[in-house]
């Protein structure tokens, strides 16, 4: 069916009250020497959206850009001399069309997904190597801070671990309560492993990640913060398993999980970071450009946080209680690391960007 221009008729030029001659652009006189270019464009914009913009030829890959700017500058006069509502209605659409035809990704989803995990990714936490150092440092400084502190009085458990977190695990646990409830304890089956045990942690995970990179926004301060204390939970943990003897079972037990879930909880720390870095020195560039220009960075490692947090609650939940070897365990969680440091080091590193 051929596109048409929606017809409007506007009063003819008249006469003002004070004698002087008004002039009143009639629709067919505003159409005309332009209907032409609005359906040469429609027609082209009509192609790209079925068959994709390679389905051009040369001719009309070059009169694209030159028509979607005529169908702009006749949508400004429209609206400048308010013509009908339904003509502003139809530039309004074919310009927001052709934009996306002349400006929008040349790529499918499917494309776009395998560049961001084959190169986008990988680059943003190499470039943001130096924050990612300053993250695990302060995640370590924790983890030794809450360490000594619960070593010294297990008090101290209490007042780093949440009552949610803890799972009933405090200073009134036995040896054989750590054993046989947590760190050997059945699998639970399929139903609640996967559907509420892993969900629950990913749900967890995500919050607790997002507000670490979104406090980034706060000149970075709260997000070394909260990662310290993400850290005198871990600490805390340590220590309560060490005191009863179970630290190489405890440490085996979190590794299948830990190397994935810690490394997300540090990209998200170092995606703040990279957002407080730009706030607190600009440089040449003014604090929202620089947002502008870094802040896709930040979002793409603030994006794989979230995928590997649920990599992690997939094996915390569902496949951590199957393995019931320590060694196996150790041999899993480094693997997994290994995997991950391999990936994000050398990934997309030979493409020219």
């Amino acid at each position: 069916m051929t596109p048409s221009v929606p017809q409007i008729d506007l009063p003819i030029p008249h006469t003002s009250i004070a004698g002087k001659p008004e002039l009143v652009l009639k629709s067919s006189q505003f159409r005309k020497g332009r209907e032409e270019g609005w359906l040469e464009l429609e027609r082209l914009v009509a192609v790209v959206e079925r068959q994709g913009v390679r389905s051009l030829t040369l001719d009309e890959l070059q009169r694209l850009p030159i028509l979607y700017r005529a169908a702009l500058s006749s949508l400004s006069v429209a609206r400048t001399i308010a013509l009908d509502r339904n003509l502003l209605l139809y530039l309004e659409n074919l310009a927001l069309r052709a934009f996306l035809a002349v400006y929008g990704p040349r790529v499918s989803a499917l494309t776009g997904l395998r560049e961001f995990f084959r190169r986008d990714l990988p680059h943003a936490v190499r470039t943001a190597r130096w924050h990612i150092l300053i993250a695990a440092l302060a995640l370590l400084v924790g983890t030794l801070a809450g360490l000594m502190l619960t070593l010294q009085d297990e008090a101290w458990f209490s007042a780093f671990v949440p009552s949610g977190l803890s799972g009933a695990r405090g200073p009134a646990s036995t040896r054989a309560d750590l054993l046989n409830k947590e760190i050997f304890a059945p699998w639970p089956g399929a139903v609640e492993a996967f559907g509420v045990f892993a969900n629950v942690l990913f749900s967890h995970n995500s919050l607790i990640g997002i507000m670490t990179f979104g406090l980034g926004l706060a000149v970075g301060i709260p997000t070394i913060m909260l990662t310290i204390y993400q850290g005198l939970t871990l600490g805390a943990f340590i220590a309560l398993h060490y005191n009863r003897d179970l630290t190489i079972e405890f440490l085996g037990w979190l590794s299948i999980h830990g190397a994935t879930e810690l490394s997300a909880l540090i990209m998200f720390a170092a995606g703040g970071l990279v957002i407080a870095e730009k706030i607190l020195f600009p440089g040449l560039y003014s604090r929202v450009e620089n947002l502008a220009m870094h802040g896709r960075l930040a979002a793409q490692m603030a994006v794989g946080g979230i995928l590997m947090l649920f990599v992690a609650a997939i094996l915390e939940g569902g496949f951590r209680q199957l393995v019931q070897s320590t060694p196996l365990r150790f041999a899993i969680g480094f693997g997994i690391g290994a995997l991950w440091l391999a990936y994000f080091c050398l990934s997309g590193r030979t493409e020219r960007r």
